[in-house]
């Protein structure tokens, strides 16, 4: 009998290039955490306004703006929780030290994959996201790594 391999989660630590373009090609749905309106102008708008016209469902989660109904025809929600639909990614638009209160959130709605932005890393959810089966992506641009693939 063959012990299981306790190293095993690292696989969910996605950080070739194949990889990555390979498990994001089988998801549709994005929930983006830290969602900003069009007129801010930030990465938290344009990247994921892309990926819908690369052909992704986005659903706006925007911590910043309480406010925020609805944004790219979406309706936005103020927490993951409250999306009642399943997720396939969750990107990440928070500063490094603002991830770990999602964590229970994010492990309650089970996304296939974590996406965290260009810049932004944070080890301990990482890992904790890989035991727990999901896919992660740290310190790259969803927008790029589209781009790489012909979306």
């Amino acid at each position: 009998m063959s012990m299981p391999n306790p190293d095993a989660w690292r696989a969910h630590l996605l950080t070739e290039p194949s990889a990555i373009h390979s498990a994001l090609a089988a998801l549709h749905t994005i929930a983006v955490l830290g969602f900003k309106p069009e007129e801010t102008e930030a990465p938290a708008f344009y990247v994921p306004e892309y990926a819908q016209r690369a052909g992704f469902t986005i659903i706006p989660v925007p911590v910043y703006y309480p406010n925020m109904v609805n944004a790219l025809g979406e309706t936005a929600y103020q927490s993951l929780r409250d999306i009642p639909n399943p997720v396939d990614v969750v990107e990440i638009f928070r500063r490094p030290a603002d991830i770990p209160q999602h964590l229970d959130d994010i492990l309650a709605i089970r996304p296939k994959m974590v996406w965290m932005q260009l810049g932004i890393r944070h080890e301990q959810v990482a890992e904790a996201l890989a035991r727990a089966g999901i896919d992660v992506v740290q310190d790259h641009c969803l927008l790029v790594e589209l781009k790489k693939m012909g979306r």
